[in-house]
């Protein structure tokens, strides 16, 4: 089972890789605790969506702490990774988003594979249900068995301001509808989102989505159709960006996948501003003091 881990945007984020904040004395980052329970979930290679430029520097900071447990490869995010057809436009500079983020995993990825994002900490929970769903996710199936762990709203709020989810309407465990909110934060007993101006009040217990996917390698060819269509449709924004939440919307409104939803009760951890630092370090110290994770993850992590 292979992991593929989006941390193209890890850089620019934090201003240079070896600026990436520790969340531990050990100087474990919140990706060493992905990679901790994917691999006791029972995933054996990882693929690193990156800048090709940050190669060396990622593989010393971060890659390397894994080469020596499982299969580790990388893929490179580029801004003229397009489809057949299609031109880098005058003035764009940065890529096209979490969906073409994916597809750069193309070419070395020909199994069932889940999605992370780097700098998220989704929980042990996450990592099992992705691992079993291959079981039901038959290659080549119409429509295609995918999977999305969904997060309970209340466990995904930060107190430091506003955050954006994918709001996902679920009947009968499969996802019907996702929608982003941009601008959700927390309100006395209930979250609201901003849009065009008005207040909307979403109950705490809404499932959302934290970009914590499974699929078949079939996905890719699926989504390269849906970013032409993207592309095709220029509407002079420079930084637009297509992501993989809306590529799946797609798929799943043309009848080509159906997305099986795994409702997790674990607290989703994310540094989204400076301010959250603190507290999702603490938080998993915490994990770490229980006996939830050991006291060194990795040994490579120390010194």
């Amino acid at each position: 089972m292979t992991l593929l881990i989006l941390a193209a945007g890890l850089g620019s984020r934090y201003g240079g890789l070896k600026q990436l904040d520790p969340v531990t004395e050990n100087g474990e980052f919140i990706i060493d605790f992905s990679v901790y329970d994917a691999i006791a979930s029972g995933f054996d290679k990882i693929v690193f969506v990156i800048k090709e430029e940050n190669l060396e520097l990622f593989r010393e900071t971060i890659g390397q702490r894994f080469e020596d447990k499982v299969k580790v490869e990388y893929a490179f995010q580029k801004l003229d990774d397009l489809p057949e057809g299609f031109k880098i436009p005058a003035g764009r500079e940065k890529p096209w988003g979490t969906a073409q983020a994916m597809l750069a995993a193309r070419h070395c990825i020909n199994e069932p594979f889940a999605v992370i994002n780097a700098d998220d900490f989704y929980g042990r929970g996450a990592y099992e249900a992705l691992a079993k769903h291959p079981s039901n996710a038959v290659v080549g199936a119409i429509p295609a068995p995918y999977c999305m762990v969904g997060y309970v709203l209340e466990n995904t709020l930060t107190e430091n301001g506003s955050v954006s989810r994918g709001v996902c309407e679920v009947e009968d465990g499969f996802l019907v509808d996702i929608v982003e909110r941009t601008k959700i934060s927390r309100a006395n007993n209930a979250a609201i989102f901003t849009e065009d101006g008005c207040d909307t009040e979403l109950p705490l217990d809404t499932i959302v989505s934290m970009n914590c996917w499974g699929f078949t390698p079939d996905i890719f060819d699926k989504v390269m159709d849906g970013f032409a269509t993207f592309l095709s449709c220029d509407d002079g924004n420079l930084k637009r960006e297509y992501y993989l939440p809306f590529a799946v919307k797609e798929i799943m409104e043309k009848g080509e996948c159906s997305v099986r939803v795994y409702s997790s009760t674990d607290s989703w951890y994310g540094v989204t501003y400076r301010e959250d630092h603190d507290h999702v370090a603490n938080s998993l110290v915490r994990l770490m003091e229980t006996g939830i994770y050991p006291k060194v993850l990795n040994d490579t992590t120390r010194g």
